[in-house]
């Protein structure tokens, strides 16, 4: 290695004049730049708003339940006991809060992941508090556990989507967001680009390209253009002149195994992360996983199953939502028959052959939203088809009532579907269950579909509905499939809710 050396006049240290001779290594650390600076700046302001945040709402719920005990008069006279016990929660649940990485910027801002993590943490601090009531049977352990738990937890989850929204809504006005460079084939570029989503709304916002082959000057993805740059250097370049902090990496040089260390390397000072994109994650990234053997990194992919225990939780899931639904729709699924009876005297609902799991038929149920006749007059219409693949759709369906309008814009003609749950045929959340027309037409891939129970809800009716295209909506169904976790669910189940209010693609 060689050294520079030079004579440095002011220079004071102990045990060297001022005039000694100082050796500096050409191996210098690189420094921050302002693009990585402006990043680690806005994610340390976040965390504190989520700290905050956490700090009030555990503070507020363990300090209801020690008032609930207090006035109950579980722990009298004093409530020292208390007061100490609700301290002892509030620093238990704050440090598995922490511990859990909560608040981690790999997490927040989409996905189920920051959810789950919130639901881990408290449960493992509650659960950890409950050994202390068996053990030392404190009465005011019992108001933390049965009060500040689901209280808490129900708040933090609220809290965590709501902080959630506002930072869509920044991500939007293109701030709080990672500015990206996408390095790769034009293919690979492209379908990076289409897959981290328009305005940076996932928390990486496209600012330019680097192609590894090919020409031009911009590419096109969806109607929008970004500035491409060519040569062994353009990854550098780009990330410089268009100030990124982060690097996609959605494919790299035929016969060179050490691009991307030798990428990192380059990187050092100006990016704050080099992200690998694969086509392997569009179905397999829950169930993958990185494991290291002697420095090489070695890709884990968990085959998928089909049953189990957590198929079982699901099934248990299913039964208490469909029961409660059903419950807390009867007055409203009354009117609705009354209005349907009422606008042309016929039946109320509509019963329709549908394909379930392992391509078993079942009768799925709707509230009537067409002509008696409708399905005699199919076949008229079927060169106005507006669907995608074997789907038949139109916007302007002449069959459908006035009634069955107002129906399908929010959803609530698939209210009935929720007998079908608490019967089994169907689940809350899972693909689109398809007529078994459809079915014919399916290729070896697309029966993948019918591996798990059809659902009233999934990611096509949050992502689009009859928006999506045939082959976005396989997709998000087969993604589904094989990655399916209870959390999940719970956020569709959210989604959903938000797209009744406000629906898209429903007709």
């Amino acid at each position: 290695m060689s050294a520079v050396e030079g004579i440095s006049p002011g220079l004071s240290l102990p045990g060297l004049s001022p005039l000694t001779t100082v050796r500096t290594w050409a191996g210098e650390a690189p420094r921050a730049s302002a693009a990585l600076v402006s990043r680690q700046q806005w994610e340390r302001r976040f965390r504190v708003r989520l700290r905050t945040s956490d700090t009030a709402i555990v503070a507020v719920a363990c300090a209801f339940a020690t008032v609930r005990v207090t006035a109950s008069g579980a722990v009298a006279p004093v409530p020292y006991s208390a007061v100490a016990i609700a301290l002892a929660t509030g620093t238990l649940w704050l440090v598995a809060l922490m511990l859990f990485n909560t608040r981690s910027a790999s997490v927040v801002g989409s996905g189920s992941v920051e959810y789950a993590r919130v639901a881990h943490a408290t449960g493992l601090a509650f659960g950890l508090l409950a050994i202390m009531f068996v053990v030392f049977e404190w009465g005011g352990i019992r108001a933390q556990l049965f009060t500040a738990l689901p209280l808490g937890t129900l708040a933090l989850l609220l809290s965590r989507w709501a902080w959630r929204r506002w930072l869509v809504a920044q991500r939007a006005e293109g701030r709080f967001a990672s500015r990206t460079v996408v390095v790769g084939s034009r293919d690979d570029v492209e379908y990076a680009i289409r897959t981290l989503g328009p305005a940076g709304q996932l928390g990486y916002l496209v600012v330019g390209v680097a192609l590894l082959e090919g020409t031009g000057e911009r590419v096109s993805v969806d109607g929008v253009d970004y500035p491409a740059m060519h040569g062994e250097d353009a990854v550098l370049r780009a990330a410089e002149i268009y100030e990124s902090d982060t690097i996609v990496v959605a494919s790299q040089p035929a016969g060179d195994p050490t691009y991307v260390k030798r990428l990192s390397w380059s990187l050092e000072g100006t990016a704050a992360e080099l992200v690998i994109s694969s086509r392997l994650a569009d179905v397999a990234g829950p169930r993958m996983s990185l494991r290291p053997v002697e420095g090489m990194p070695l890709i884990h992919v968990k085959i998928p199953t089909f049953e189990g225990a957590s198929f079982y939780v699901k099934r248990a899931l299913d039964i208490l939502v469909s029961a409660t639904a059903l419950l807390a729709f009867a007055p409203v699924a009354a009117v609705i028959a009354l209005a349907i009876k009422t606008n042309d005297g016929g039946p109320v609902f509509f019963r329709q052959a549908r394909v379930g799991r392992d391509g078993h038929e079942f009768a799925m149920l709707k509230f009537r939203t067409m002509r008696v006749d409708a399905e005699s007059e199919l076949a008229a219409l079927l060169a106005r088809n507006e669907g995608s693949g074997p789907l038949f759709k139109l916007k302007q369906d002449p069959r459908v009532t006035r009634v069955g309008q107002i129906l399908r814009r929010f959803s609530l003609d698939e209210v009935p579907q929720f007998w079908n749950v608490l019967r089994g045929d169907m689940s809350v959340v899972g693909p689109r269950p398809p007529l078994p027309a459809e079915v014919t037409a399916y290729d070896g891939t697309v029966f993948r579909r019918l591996y798990i129970k059809p659902g009233i809800t999934g990611p096509w009716q949050v992502g689009g509905r009859s928006d999506l295209s045939w082959e976005e909506s396989v997709r998000l169904d087969l993604r589904y499939v094989e990655n399916w976790t209870v959390m999940t669910d719970l956020v569709l189940m959210w989604r959903t809710a938000k797209v009744m209010v406000t629906p898209e693609g429903a007709y």
